[in-house]
């Protein structure tokens, strides 16, 4: 008979929790990378497996439009145009990267989807949301994010805390197609991703991001846990019996 203060060796861990697709939003520098890497680190904590991905990118069909875009090389043909070249990257991205993780039962954390063509080409750049939704529904195929997290902070503080970084880390910054737009924009777009987020109320989530990075990380695993109860049925396992189930994959990428 186990002591007291020692798990049950005959205690089953909670089933593998089903895959989830949770993305990250919001303006420039405001830190969904940084997120995304801490959430990863919470869900590898309880063995449950996740991939990280972004947009555009993901795949390297994707990943050519995002170099061919961010490069400044479609500027000249207007909001419309990138529009189309963000539906076609996504729609690739999907297919080949997101829905493959999902079936395979791995949760996937996207820095950028749908939302930000609908922000910087629709709200902010002037295309409509009858051309929008239409573009929407051919890339993404039905498959929208279970989860949506609007990082925000203001335009001004979030390229301070990029050049801040750029110069800690003594790397020069060298702005891409958007990053070299004026703060009017920014703030312009800040507003296009509030605008999301008010529309749709039961996916996305507003977390202040101007706050210390362990603050926002805890704020994000609680909103997840609230979310997704399975994982706190794991979290709770993992805590009692110091190790997750057995067969549950890492994350990776």
């Amino acid at each position: 008979m186990p002591a007291a203060d020692e798990p049950d060796e005959f205690e089953t861990a909670p089933h593998l929790p089903p895959a989830r697709f949770v993305t990250f939003e919001g303006g420039e520098g405001v830190g969904k990378s940084t997120q995304i890497r801490r959430l990863l680190g919470h869900l590898a904590r309880l063995g449950v497996a996740a991939v990280r991905t972004r947009e555009p990118g993901g795949t390297p069909k994707a990943e050519a439009i995002r170099s061919f875009i961010l490069q400044g090389r479609s500027e000249e043909w207007g909001a419309a145009a990138e529009a189309v070249l963000f539906a076609a990257a996504r729609h690739d991205h999907v297919m080949q990267l997101i829905v493959p993780n999902l079936e395979a039962g791995k949760w996937v954390l996207s820095d950028r989807f749908a939302d930000s063509t609908r922000a910087y080409q629709g709200l902010t750049g002037g295309v409509d949301d009858k051309t929008i939704d239409a573009l929407e529904e051919l890339a993404l195929d039905g498959h929208q994010p279970d989860l949506t997290f609007l990082l925000d902070m203001e335009p001004e503080a979030a390229f301070r805390r990029v050049a801040q970084r750029a110069e800690e880390d003594g790397v020069p910054t060298v702005p891409d197609r958007f990053e070299k737009e004026g703060i009017e924009y920014h703030r312009r777009l800040r507003d296009g991703f509030l605008t999301i987020a008010v529309r749709n109320p039961g996916r996305c989530v507003v977390v202040a991001a101007d706050g210390d990075e362990n603050a926002v990380a805890a704020e994000i695993w609680r909103i997840v846990r609230e979310r997704f109860p399975e994982l706190t049925d794991l979290d709770e396992h993992v805590a009692v019996n110091g190790h997750a189930q057995d067969g549950f994959a890492g994350s990776g990428e």
